[in-house]
């Protein structure tokens, strides 16, 4: 039974078994893994068992008759970027890619749609009448094609126990988006390397580490900055380290973000609720102006100049008013 939160509140779903979150500290030296406190009944919370959640949520949604404009919009979204996915999926192998994840509500919404498209990439096991097991779609493993072809369980199909992704951490984090990253960590089955470092030297570093990996998935919109020339696949230039860049929501508008997270009641990080639109670091990000609430000073006098208060990320309309709570014009992107 899902859970019905208040936008903002947890949905219920069990944190995984051992994941590591293998970190960088600012001085270089390489951290060691730490595990994460295993579940109570692992066998519930296996990556593929949260892939099928949300595969059946998002195959809910989309089924369902929209409500507005704005959800009939995110539903035609949906499917273009499960598609970009699927792609994604068939052009390179589980162990060739990895995603940028940052805690923000454009990766966030990403990272939803990438455990759909694991379920749905997976074969669908059934016993046979002859006790064994048939896939019925190409398996997502590791190992050649050939040999999974016929599984004895459901867990056997996705060998590996986590989505491996890569977090590019502000030099001045906020507490708040450091939490919500670990526990997503749980929540999602995610392996995460944190690099508190600039973005290209970050993301040399994960694919020194990771020699496979081919690909990334990066949650850039058309109107993050330098957003508005990509298309669903781009190879880096310019310099930066070679990987496919893959853009599975960089046609989504703002509003179809918070019409998607909020119409699947997905937790997000708490400091949306504050008034924060775009998350950076504590010192170039503030609570977006166009969201505050103004005080009445002639019935509160004591609130003149002392009080701001601001209305809740989702409630923004408009794009280009996204990136006015921060300071600078642009971060550097993988181009």
């Amino acid at each position: 039974m899902v859970s019905h939160p208040t936008p903002g509140s947890p949905t219920a779903l069990r944190p995984a078994a051992t994941v590591a979150d293998a970190s960088i500290p600012a001085n270089g030296a390489a951290a060691k893994s730490t595990p994460v406190a295993a579940a109570p009944d692992s066998s519930l919370c296996t990556l593929l068992s949260i892939s099928r959640e949300y595969d059946a949520r998002i195959t809910r949604f989309l089924e369902s008759e929209p409500e507005s404009e704005v959800l009939r919009n995110v539903q035609r979204q949906t499917r273009i970027s499960l598609g970009v996915i699927e792609d994604a999926l068939q052009r390179y192998r589980f162990e060739e890619i990895a995603m940028s994840f940052n805690g923000g509500k454009d990766c966030l919404v990403m990272l939803i749609l990438l455990l759909c498209g694991i379920s749905r990439h997976c074969p669908a096991v059934s016993p046979a009448a002859n006790g064994s097991s048939t896939a019925s779609k190409k398996p997502l493993t590791t190992t050649p094609p050939s040999s999974t072809t016929q599984e004895s369980s459901t867990q056997s199909i996705i060998p590996f126990p986590s989505i491996p992704s890569v977090y590019v951490m502000s030099s001045a984090p906020f507490a708040e988006v450091d939490e919500f990253v670990s526990k997503c960590i749980t929540t999602y089955q995610l392996s995460v390397k944190r690099y508190p470092i600039p973005m290209k030297q970050a993301f040399q570093t994960y694919l020194d580490e990771h020699p496979k990996v081919k690909s990334i998935l990066v949650g850039t919109r058309r109107t993050d900055p330098h957003g508005e020339h990509l298309t669903f696949f781009d190879r880096t230039d310019h310099g930066w380290p070679d990987f496919m860049r893959v853009h599975p929501v960089i046609d989504w508008h703002y509003r179809e973000i918070w019409a998607f997270l909020r119409e699947l009641e997905i937790e997000y990080c708490c400091l949306y609720d504050q008034g924060y639109t775009s998350l950076g670091g504590t010192t170039d990000t503030h609570p977006n102006p166009v969201l505050e609430l103004k005080s009445d000073t002639s019935t509160n006098p004591a609130a003149n100049g002392k009080e701001h208060r601001f209305r809740p990320a989702y409630e923004l309309m408009a794009d280009e008013e996204e990136r006015l709570g921060r300071d600078c014009s642009g971060v550097a992107q993988p181009r």
